[in-house]
């Protein structure tokens, strides 16, 4: 965006969990029209005390708990960030004024799709069908968001989005776990037989699409953004074993997840013939890409698996 937009002025919240990496920031840090600002979305004083500084005019709510296994084991966190967070920023966007609020969300919304039906898939009007702590917390915010469009004339767009992948992914995700465990010659655990279907979307192109959305999008629009790259997770497995020629004998089937969605598949029709968005990236393509970013960006996931990037965590740029 900065590279898109050299007049705008770019203003990143974040309140670096487990998952957040200040190093991923470092090529913009000191960019004269970036400012990074380390707090909770949950707070409202700070979140207020950023307004009040910045008065940005559009807000864009990537910030979410996003791991389905943790949000099974503690859903407390998920329901305060996802819900909670999203009410404050939107208060604040109410009280401050802003031309546009979009939602980050999820085709996890959805619930999922039978195996055996290639032909169905999840349109803005599939119901909302959730299946975990997590999917249940990021559909009660689309909820939410709708409501204050609807009540209070908040400008707002939501885009739900299929599994992103590429650079800069938390290696506790599937791609870069599978790419770091093979590197180091570990066990590669695939849930069940790995026959759960995904719609990969590369990062990038994900991008774009909240691009479009943010500045040509409906309000009060919802809009699916997805690949069109299905693909079944032990496929993904051996894909990478085979670009890295480690033996497909380190997989490891484990214990299905509870309530785990058998498939996810977005139509991205709406978004195509209003805003003219396709994904321009196939995944055979991605993965390669992707594999080979993190072959030449070693020390910056390697930090993360033995915690050394949690040691380093101002405040405020």
């Amino acid at each position: 965006m900065l590279d898109k937009y050299p007049d705008y002025r770019i203003v990143c919240l974040d309140k670096l969990t487990y998952a957040g990496n200040l190093s991923t920031l470092a090529p913009v840090m000191d960019h004269p029209k970036f400012r990074f600002v380390k707090a909770d979305i949950c707070d409202r004083e700070a979140v207020n005390q950023l307004f009040e500084e910045e008065q940005p005019d559009i807000i864009v709510n990537f910030a979410a708990e996003s791991h389905v296994d943790r949000s099974i084991e503690n859903p407390g966190i998920f329901l305060e960030t996802n819900i909670m967070g999203t009410a404050v920023l939107m208060d604040a966007c109410r009280k401050y004024g802003i031309t546009r609020y979009h939602q980050v969300s999820t085709d996890e919304v959805y619930g999922d799709l039978p195996l055996d039906r290639p032909d169905l898939f999840f349109t803005e009007e599939t119901p909302i069908h959730t299946s975990s702590p997590y999917s249940s917390s990021k559909a009660s915010a689309d909820l939410l968001v709708l409501a204050y469009y609807r009540t209070y004339g908040l400008p707002v767009t939501i885009s739900r989005c299929s599994n992103n992948y590429g650079p800069y992914h938390f290696p506790e995700k599937l791609i870069p776990l599978m790419i770091a465990n093979a590197l180091a010659d570990k066990p590669l655990p695939v849930y069940g037989e790995g026959l759960n279907v995904r719609d990969w979307l590369y990062v990038e192109d994900h991008c774009r699409a909240i691009d479009l959305i943010i500045h040509k999008g409906r309000v009060g629009e919802v809009y699916n953004v997805g690949g069109h790259n299905e693909m079944r997770n032990i496929d993904i497995v051996k894909m990478i074993c085979k670009e890295l020629g480690k033996p497909e004998s380190l997989i490891t089937y484990v214990a299905d997840r509870k309530g785990h969605d058998m498939r996810y598949a977005i139509d991205p029709t709406k978004i195509y013939n209003e805003l003219g968005w396709l994904p321009e990236t196939k995944f055979e393509d991605g993965i390669k890409k992707t594999i080979r970013w993190y072959l030449e960006h070693r020390d910056w996931w390697e930090k993360i698996i033995n915690g050394e990037y949690q040691e380093y965590s101002p405040t405020s740029f």
